[in-house]
């Protein structure tokens, strides 16, 4: 079949004008949302099969005005969010950002940055340097270290773990042994499995009253193991947990570390931001001594998504790890002091996610984000003060570095499961009311709420508000529960 090639290069392409008209159209929306948000409910979702019938269409043949696609967008896309910007977002872990970190992502797409090699973007490779540096310097990792961005914390635990598998283990998996505690995050799991581990070769072991690791328990488990003819390799501690906030005692497990020759990996994702602060840095004494850090800067860093990132304490072993040559790639080889970042991890595209913390810490300073970390911290110990003056919410676990846990327990003879179940329905009505979103988990088999307070926006009201509203539905839910009672 023939076909002219046209003569026109105006593919995919809007004039000036357009592209103004459109840049103006979606700057305008971005500021608009962070001048607003703190108005809008904070979780609020369609319905699939109303919304499915609203966006789901046959591939267009013809396009239509960026206009149009915008308002599509306004109407059914950005109004059907949970905003893990809000002040008052208090569930799992809140993901403020900023403005200049919007501003960067807009640049790195705009400039459509090739991350991956020195010679596609040396300058982009600069500033990831020096931006992995920093995090270097506050969490007390020696020179040798080093590290890259990531999408998030699951890919940097998937990427320490690759590390530590061919440092300790040449890439053979038989009989290696993890340890971690009952507290750790789900996605060492996943990340385990993809890496070949059999389930069984996780040892995790149950934590102490204050969900941490208990030091007796993994010493007894090395030993049990070794005997077994089994081969411990690896410990992985927890920087903050996503339950309760909890630090797992980082300088005694390193010590432990180094004397049976295990791999130490810190999974900080949420927690490490917090060392910006003289609280955080006390209580993440032992950091330092880690093999390899996971973290988040779109956390307690305040930036947007995607920017997880991952520290290795000698930057030899990513590339030891990862790197390969093919044919078609023999043109980038770097001089001897130049670094591709596709050698030192699993992506071979990347994006330029460093520009957006290089950028914020440019603009703000480090003291400015010190004091949103501070602030954080302080808002849940002002949160566990409230909570202690309720005759109906006990707390269940004190602030830890922003997170707080706590319970409704009515002043009644209700079991157990009926206490969960309010806790429950005080999740789902905080939800549909809209004001504040907190989320539960479990605790020693028992349901707990539990509030982040990260967001450099929150206030001492929004707290004050939000735990109003949970004793207002919790005493709601159980006059109800006491009356359906009643009338049986």
């Amino acid at each position: 079949m023939n076909s002219a090639i046209a003569t026109s290069n105006d593919f995919l392409k809007l004039s000036r004008k357009e592209m103004q008209i459109l840049g103006y159209q979606v700057m305008d929306i971005i500021i608009d949302h962070f001048e607003s948000v703190h108005k809008k409910p904070v979780v609020n979702t369609a319905e699939a099969s109303e919304l499915r019938k609203k966006i789901h269409e046959s591939i267009p043949i013809k396009g239509v005005s960026p206009q149009i696609a915008i308002e599509q967008l306004q109407k059914n896309v950005f109004s059907n969010l949970m905003h893990h910007d809000h002040p008052r977002f208090f569930a799992y872990v809140p993901s403020p950002n900023n403005f200049v970190s919007v501003m960067a992502d807009a640049l790195a797409s705009g400039f459509n940055v090739f991350a991956g090699s020195y010679q596609g973007a040396s300058g982009a490779a600069e500033i990831e340097l020096i931006t992995i540096d920093w995090l270097r310097q506050l969490c007390g990792l020696p020179v040798t270290a080093g590290g890259l961005f990531v999408s998030g914390g699951t890919k940097a635990n998937l990427t320490a773990l690759a590390v530590a598998r061919h440092v300790k283990l040449q890439d053979k998996v038989q009989n290696a042994v993890i340890y971690c505690s009952d507290q750790t995050h789900s996605s060492i799991e996943r990340v385990v499995r993809i890496l070949g581990f059999d389930h069984t070769q996780i040892n995790k072991l149950p934590s102490d009253k204050n969900f941490r690791l208990r030091l007796s328990d993994l010493k007894c488990a090395i030993a049990k193991d070794r005997l077994a003819g089994r081969f411990p390799f690896c410990i992985i501690a927890n920087a903050g947990t996503t339950n309760t906030g909890a630090i797992d005692p980082l300088y005694e497990i390193a010590d432990l570390s180094s004397e049976e020759g295990l791999w130490l990996h810190v999974d900080g994702a949420y927690g490490v931001g917090s060392i910006l602060c003289d609280k955080g840095r006390s209580l993440l004494r032992g950091l330092e001594f880690c093999d390899s850090i996971s973290l988040d800067p779109h956390k307690r860093l305040f930036q947007s998504y995607e920017a997880g990132c991952l520290l290795i304490r000698n930057r030899e072993w990513l590339k030891e790890t990862f790197c390969m040559r093919p044919e078609y790639l023999s043109d980038t080889e770097p001089e001897q002091e130049e670094i591709n970042f596709y050698d030192h991890g699993i992506q071979l595209s990347r994006s330029f996610r460093a520009l957006k913390l290089w950028m914020s810490l440019k603009v703000f300073g480090l003291e400015v984000f010190q004091k949103a970390v501070e602030q954080g911290i302080m808002l849940a110990e002002l949160a566990e003060k409230i909570l202690r003056e309720s005759d109906y919410l006990e707390v269940v676990t004190p602030a830890q570095l922003g997170i707080v846990t706590f319970r409704y327990v009515p002043k009644y003879n209700f079991s157990v499961q009926e206490i969960d179940t309010i806790n429950h329905k005080i999740v789902d009505k905080m939800t549909a009311d809209g004001l504040a979103f907190v989320s539960s988990t479990k605790l020693k088999n028992c349901t707990v709420l539990r509030m982040c307070t990260i967001n450099p926006s929150t206030t001492e009201v929004d707290i004050r508000k939000t735990i109003q509203q949970i004793e207002y539905f919790g005493k709601n839910i159980m006059r109800s529960m006491l009356a359906f009672a009643i009338c049986k």
